[in-house]
């Protein structure tokens, strides 16, 4: 890949806790003490109706009357699997009334001694917990309830103050709910969404926002608390939000009866980190079925030495050695149920040992960057240094070099009898050799310099290994998908090479030249239409890209790039991109029969919600366009949200629970993605749904359309939280629909059974 783009940065996120998310300031308000009509925790009476006198600002009065209240927008919310474990809480309520805490409100109620206080809530009943004088950093709200399981959602809660503060009203939604214990459920509302101002408040308030019967409800362990660490990485990551209301109305329909196709398990691929392989196991965890040995090194790698290959202009040109080898990599693919994807040099030149330098300051003398002797070829003043002999670093390595590597391979796998390599690329990116290996490649590559290595490196793979596919031309993107290296080349016209071929685009021209080459030989040198996509809209590569509101929307649009003719491109290439209908097209005029291959992409922010909506959104739109193999550039952080992204179409339960292989047509609403699948029989539906706004719930209400009578529904949600996919409540259902709330900037996954007629 590209050398700006193959160094990931420090994380982003560093200090990024949204400041009024984990503090809250609890100042005096300067309120007088309430009046009677409060039960001490100690005493075993009941208070009935409303309460009498100072209760707080407008609850008793404006609150019992009405049921009105809605949150207000923007609001943050607990993620499943958040704990209170570890905090130094600030308690309320626990058996009975805390020192310095009062109890008053307008609900019928019981405080036993030693035991969780029942309300009757009928009416619109509520309690207020009130503390004068109240001061403290809180970064959250718990409490335990137990309430009867047909009141629903019935819940909201508030603070106040005396005067003129006012604040949300939170209605407590499965999302808050952080542990199910029995018929308790424990609930986590952050600072951020009780007070989002940082405002004095002095009570807290619990009511009913809906008529409700008159069974007990009961409350324990109300607290004011640290910010669980689980839903501070949430909010860090950019979710964990609820949003207002009931949500947006999102109107979804999957279509069974519309023509759909099997997917190929290959779009869910990975590329191998030589970096990383030994120190990190979650790549076997994330459902990747293929991975690739890809990338600027991979040109030089010189397979005899083992793991020996040159850094190329990503890191001074340097020849190292890795610590392991492609066979490394292969039986580690094999062991783990993955295919694998192999890179065969065809730039001429292997690093001939594991420590020289292309660009040694001894030689070339002091440069702009250096590293322990070696520099990065550029002078003090940023001017390229001409580059020494290729022999500086490497050794040749012609098509019978990459033959004999093939036969070693295919030796090793008739005697294990097992196949190691499913398809072999045709190097990297060669249209950028000039730079990335400038030291060994310094001239433009052109197009028939282009063809020419193809011809003669393809037919050495096709001979050694006729079953397997061979990939190719694995550029890098816009600019290489039309024109040559050539075409930009100091000193001459420009497109002056892509005129001199018929002002035909680089790829088609090159899938043209193939397609003679077959029909004269017999010989087919190609089989899959590799092409690498990187956004050029400055949303960043791997864990780096700014995560600003701008930016993320920016970045879950641009994943339009790949299939969307309508979507413009907003970066300096100003038009439509649309890589893979462009590239369907390319292969029905000029080579029919071809597959495709996304080689390399990804949409940076690996730590932050919007790179995770990106790759889903990426995947969805993989196996709707029905492509062959896409490989992520290199594998996702651990338990990042890409990584969950990957987990949402491969292992969403944790057992294995995952997209299903035949893609069902499915249409969404403005913000929001769905993306449907079913089994061969036809007898169960996965569908992952995106919910693209950071703020605001959708109420997504899905019509499924001749798929069958809904049998049963499970629902599992992501919006940040460390621990991943959680089960959810699901929403209503009817024979052929089903109606599910999905949080601002989420991951849902619906996963149905359905009785055919």
């Amino acid at each position: 890949m590209k050398g700006s783009r193959t160094k990931a940065g420090a994380a982003v996120l560093a200090g990024a806790l949204l400041a009024g998310g984990t503090v809250a300031v609890a100042q005096a308000a300067g309120a007088e003490g309430p009046g009677a009509g409060s039960t001490s925790g100690a005493a075993t009476g009941t208070s009935g109706g409303a309460a009498t006198g100072g209760t707080a600002n407008s609850a008793a009065s404006g609150d019992a009357a009405t049921g009105a209240g809605s949150t207000s927008g923007g609001t943050s919310a607990a993620s499943p699997g958040a704990s209170l474990e570890n905090t130094a809480p600030m308690m309320l309520y626990d058996g009975g009334l805390a020192a310095g805490w009062t109890d008053i409100g307008w609900a019928p109620r019981v405080l036993p001694k030693g035991a969780p206080a029942r309300m009757r809530l009928f009416n619109y009943g509520g309690w207020i917990l009130y503390r004068p004088k109240l001061e403290g950093t809180f970064g959250a709200l718990s409490f335990r309830l137990s309430a009867p399981e047909s009141f629903g959602e019935f819940l909201e809660v508030r603070l106040d103050a005396q005067g003129a503060a006012s604040f949300p009203r939170i209605p407590i939604t499965p999302e808050l709910i952080v542990r199910k214990d029995g018929e308790w459920s424990e609930v986590v509302i952050p600072m951020e969404q009780l007070n989002p101002h940082g405002q004095p408040f002095d009570r807290v308030v619990l009511r009913a926002a809906k008529s409700v019967g008159r069974d007990w409800v009961l409350f324990d362990k109300v607290a004011l608390a640290e910010l669980p660490p689980e839903l501070a990485a949430a909010l860090a990551a950019g979710g964990g939000r609820i949003g207002q209301g009931s949500g947006r109305e999102a109107p979804m329909t999957i279509d069974c009866t519309a023509p759909g196709h099997r997917i190929s398990p290959l779009i869910y691929g990975i590329a191998f980190d030589g970096l990383t392989e030994k120190r990190d196991t979650h790549q076997y965890q994330l459902g990747a079925t293929t991975r690739r040995w890809g990338g600027n090194t991979t040109s030089r790698y010189n397979w005899k030495l083992g793991g020996a290959w040159n850094t190329a202009n990503d890191w001074f040109f340097q020849n190292v050695d890795i610590g392991l080898s492609y066979d490394d990599f292969l039986a580690s693919n094999r062991k783990h149920g993955m295919s694998s994807a192999l890179t065969v040099p065809m730039l001429g030149w292997v690093a001939k040992d594991t420590k020289s330098v292309g660009f040694p300051v001894v030689r070339f003398g002091p440069q702009q960057e250096e590293d322990n002797g070696a520099g990065n070829g550029l002078a003090r003043d940023g001017t390229p240094l001409k580059p020494g002999s290729p022999s500086l670093t490497s050794t040749e390595a012609p098509p019978e070099f990459v033959a004999e590597w093939i036969r070693a391979i295919r030796k090793k796998d008739q005697e294990r009898g097992q196949r190691s390599v499913q398809m072999y690329i045709l190097d990297n990116e060669p249209m950028l050799w000039n730079s990335t290996h400038r030291d060994v490649h310094p001239e433009p590559l052109t197009y028939d310099g282009l063809l020419e290595r193809t011809i003669a490196y393809g037919t050495a793979v096709r001979k050694e290994d006729p079953e397997a596919l061979i990939a190719g031309p694995a550029e890098w993107g816009w600019t290489n998908y039309l024109w040559s290296a050539a075409d930009f080349a100091p000193g001459k016209m420009p497109h002056s090479d892509r005129r001199a071929h018929g002002n035909v685009p680089l790829v088609p021209w090159y899938l043209r030249q193939l397609r003679e080459h077959e029909k004269k030989t017999g010989v087919r040198l190609l089989d899959v239409l590799d092409l690498h996509f990187y956004p050029q809209t400055n949303v960043g590569v791997g864990l780096e890209g700014d995560t600003d509101p701008v930016t993320n929307a920016r970045r879950i649009r641009s994943t339009r790039g790949l299939w969307d003719p309508t979507y413009k491109d907003e970066s300096w290439i100003g038009e439509p991109v649309r890589l893979i209908p462009r590239m369907k097209e390319w292969i029905a005029e000029n080579y029919p029969g071809l597959r495709i291959s996304i080689g390399e992409y990804n949409f940076g922010a690996f730590r932050h919600m919007s790179g995770g909506l990106a790759q889903a959104e990426a995947l969805g739109r993989f196996a709707q366009e029905n492509i062959y193999a896409a490989y992520f550039w290199q594998y996702p952080t651990n338990g990042s949200p890409v990584f969950w992204a990957f987990r949402a179409f491969r292992n969403f339960d944790g057992k294995g629970g995952r997209f299903q292989d035949w893609w069902v047509p499915a249409t969404a609403a403005e913000g929001t993605s769905v993306f449907a699948s079913r089994d061969e029989a036809g007898g169960k539906l996965v569908a992952v749904v995106l919910n693209f706004d950071p703020d605001q719930a959708a109420q997504a209400r899905i019509q499924l359309k001749g798929c069958g009578t809904l049998d049963s529904v499970r629902v599992l949600g992501y919006s940040g939280a460390p621990g991943g996919f959680t089960e959810q409540t699901p929403g209503a259902k009817a024979a052929g629909s089903l109606t599910q709330r999905l949080p601002p900037y989420s991951m849902t996954v619906l996963d149905l059974t359905v009785k055919k007629p």
